[in-house]
């Protein structure tokens, strides 16, 4: 399916322990090895998908994955998790903490434990001088002011704020990473952002299986898609498509601490 034939794509935000991969998963992650990708960081959301993210990343010498709880299971955590958190991370696979942040886009949520659940992680990281992972919707100050507080090594994954943001993450350390949304044709905002950051601070991500790029929205993401972002964040960049790659692939290499 690869039709721009590029080569060493890392996925820098996938979930391929979603059931949505449940029926085909080996099939797909063989299918990605013959599609350009090199590396895949598999994120977990909750405690289970700590553990079938670890899982996955033992299995498979490529990939790699982070621990962390997303601001939708903050509400219903047992007790130890940070503990059980800090023992998932001891494991080499394990090179961040994520997906960890705020998500204030459901009305119902209680954004007093979101906070608490992601200042904790923030903590954990810093102990364990591990990057983070963040989610950040419809939650850019709160989000901002405790980055700002706590100064994480990270990225902010797919990218949804202003270029204002985009530039103060950076100045920050942080690393910035966006989906196929460049793709969409009502993407202004985001496409600004990704031109906005310099080229040595993007990542690349799927965050399949959602966001697949155009050609292919609406269907079920994975990372063989991912030459299409690169080409709509490349043109951004003033660069081609196989130097995006290559760039993007780097930026996460040294941000989680990977050989090439």
């Amino acid at each position: 399916m690869n039709e721009l034939h590029v080569t060493g794509i890392f996925d820098s935000h996938a979930h391929y322990d979603d059931e949505s991969f449940l029926d085909d998963q080996q099939a797909v992650l063989e299918h990605l090895k013959a599609s350009g990708v090199s590396r895949v960081l598999n994120i977990a959301c909750s405690m289970p998908s700590c553990e079938t993210s670890l899982a996955l990343a033992k299995q498979y010498d490529w990939i790699y994955c982070a621990v962390g709880i997303h601001p939708d299971a903050a509400d219903d955590l047992p007790d130890d998790y940070l503990d059980r958190l800090r023992a998932y991370a001891a494991h080499p696979k394990v090179v961040a903490i994520g997906e960890i942040g705020l998500d204030y886009h459901y009305e119902n949520v209680d954004r007093v434990r979101q906070q608490v659940v992601f200042e904790e992680q923030l903590v954990l990281a810093k102990e364990l001088d591990l990057p983070v992972v963040i989610h950040s919707r419809e939650a850019t100050q709160d989000t901002m002011n405790l980055v700002r507080k706590y100064r994480p090594k990270g990225v902010m994954h797919c990218f949804s704020g202003s270029a204002e943001t985009a530039k103060e993450l950076v100045e920050l350390g942080m690393y910035v990473g966006f989906t196929g949304v460049l793709t969409f044709k009502n993407a202004k905002k985001a496409k600004l952002a990704a031109q906005a950051v310099p080229a040595d601070r993007l990542l690349l991500e799927t965050d399949c299986p959602y966001m697949a790029p155009v050609p292919f929205r609406g269907k079920r993401c994975d990372s063989s898609m991912l030459p299409y972002t690169a080409q709509a964040m490349a043109e951004l960049q003033g660069l081609s498509t196989q130097e995006m790659i290559d760039q993007t692939r780097q930026n996460a290499c040294r941000l989680f601490e990977i050989e090439e």
